[in-house]
């Protein structure tokens, strides 16, 4: 497990994290959120000892990151898929990371075809590689050790679709096996597929520690579309929707937006009337709709409407 107890680092008078505490739990991937500058990087740096805390703690299993005899073997970590020597290659690369953790050759090769390398890409000086297989090599370096703790920086950058699925399927994996993984991503829509659990942060501070059911739940209220054939027909509809206390909206010419009242009711009710539908669907609020309203006093770089 990771866990962060006041956690707070500061740059000068500048605070990239503030007081926060969670713990990542094994078994589920936890999805960690927050716009530019919310603290994420930063936070994944002190569990990992490259950033040492102006206060609190970051640990692994109990231990700070530096106390770990065997670091590869605890933890696997990507955090920057650039960061290889220019001239050597993937395979080198893996062969040398390995050897100064005592962990044998063959499971370079393993990674590597985990990762979905094969021999001309882990042949590939490092200056060579494009964005995407340097993730993929990134991620087999962070598993070498077999660890029971992965942490991965937007792991996704750079990987066309067949690549996405891959990330996707190989973090439930791995949490499945009861490890714990903590995926730091700005994509909303595959967070929403990956993430079992999510941690948003902004400006520093913990904002939300929730399963991504109950922060969806938290979202704005469900609607229901309504499409049918009658203009007349969804009228009359709309007339009993209203005195049921929905709200009604016109979606077209040919639909309703409603919300207050359910899909359920809404069928019955159109039976009732003798109103043919085409849709009845509920719309429920999407990860990236909950993201924005939850971080949208701790956006620091915001576009705007040009004038």
């Amino acid at each position: 497990m990771i866990t962060l107890r006041g956690l707070t680092k500061r740059f000068g008078a500048v605070t990239a994290v503030d007081d926060l505490t969670v713990e990542i739990r094994p078994g589920r991937v936890t999805g960690f959120l927050g716009p530019n500058g919310a603290g994420k990087s930063t936070t994944m740096r002190m569990v990992l000892g490259l950033d040492r805390p102006t206060a609190g703690s970051a640990l692994v299993g109990g231990r700070v990151y530096r106390e770990l005899r065997h670091p590869l073997h605890e933890v696997g970590a990507l955090l920057d898929a650039r960061a290889i020597h220019p001239a050597r290659s993937g395979r080198a690369h893996l062969l040398a990371t390995a050897r100064s953790n005592g962990i044998p050759g063959r499971r370079v090769d393993e990674v590597l075809a985990l990762a979905g390398l094969d021999e001309r890409a882990a042949a590939k000086p490092g200056r060579t590689l494009s964005l995407g297989m340097a993730q993929r090599l990134g991620i087999a370096g962070a598993l070498l050790g077999d660890p029971p703790v992965l942490m991965f920086d937007e792991p996704v950058n750079g990987l066309d679709p067949d690549g996405v699925r891959w990330i996707r399927q190989l973090t439930a994996s791995l949490a499945a096996e009861g490890r714990t993984v903590l995926v730091s991503s700005h994509l909303m829509s595959e967070m929403e597929l990956t993430a079992a659990h999510l941690v948003v942060i902004g400006r520093g501070r913990l904002i939300a520690d929730a399963p991504v059911a109950d922060l969806l739940a938290t979202g704005a209220a469900a609607s229901v579309r309504v499409r049918g054939p009658r203009p007349d027909g969804l009228a009359t509809l709309a007339g009993r929707l209203t005195a049921e206390g929905g709200v009604v909206g016109a979606d077209g010419a040919s639909g309703l937006t409603v919300t207050g009242v359910t899909a359920a009711r809404i069928g019955d009710l159109a039976y009732e009337l003798g109103v043919p539908l085409h849709e009845l669907t509920t719309v429920r609020a999407t990860l990236e709709e909950t993201f924005m309203a939850l971080t949208a006093d701790a956006v620091e770089y915001a576009g705007g409407e040009r004038r």
